[in-house]
C-alpha cells in the first residue's frame, strides 16, 4: 500500500519536472485517501496482535495482577513521545482532511493537491509505523530485563 502512495507521489512529480500537463482526476484524489486508510488499516492489523502477546508475555512474566496490569501497562502505549507522535499524526490528519475537501469541492481536479495529499498520507503511514516501532522497542527492552 505504501508503495501505492510514494509511486504515485514519484509520477507526479517526474511528469511535473518532465514540463509534460500533469492530469488526475477525482476518482484518483479519492483512491488516495483509500489507499492510505487501507495502509494504516494494514498496519495496523500487523501489529496489534503481536504487541497485546509481547504485553501479556510481560504481564505473565511479572506476575501481574488484571488492575497492576492496567496500570504498568500504560507506559507502553503513552508516554511523551507517543504523545507527540499522536500530535503530530493528528496534525497530518487534518491537513489531509483539508486537502480532501478542497479537492472534492474543486470543480476540476487539483493535480497539486493530488501531490499533496499523497506525500501528507505517505508521512502519516511512516509516522505510524514508526510509533509501533518505538512501541516495541520499548517492550522488548523491558521483556529482555
Amino acid at each position: 500500500m505504501r508503495r501505492g502512495l510514494l509511486a504515485g507521489i514519484a509520477a507526479c512529480i517526474a511528469a511535473a519536472a518532465s514540463g509534460q500537463p500533469v492530469t488526475c482526476t477525482r476518482a484518483e484524489l479519492e483512491s488516495a485517501v483509500t489507499e492510505a486508510a487501507r495502509a494504516l488499516g494494514a498496519l495496523t492489523e500487523k501489529n496489534t496482535a503481536p504487541f497485546q502477546a509481547k504485553l501479556r508475555s510481560l504481564k505473565d512474566k511479572r506476575g501481574w495482577s488484571h488492575d497492576q496490569f492496567m496500570t504498568e501497562a500504560a507506559p507502553f502505549v503513552q508516554d511523551d513521545r507517543i504523545a507527540e507522535i499522536d500530535a503530530r499524526s493528528g496534525e497530518l490528519l487534518d491537513r489531509i482532511n483539508s486537502v480532501s475537501v478542497a479537492g472534492s469541492s474543486a470543480r476540476v481536479p487539483d493535480c497539486a493537491l493530488l501531490a499533496q495529499l499523497r506525500a501528507t498520507m505517505a508521512t502519516l503511514v511512516e509516522t505510524q509505523a514508526a510509533k509501533w516501532a518505538y512501541m516495541f522497542q520499548k517492550l522488548d527492552a523491558e521483556l529482555a530485563r
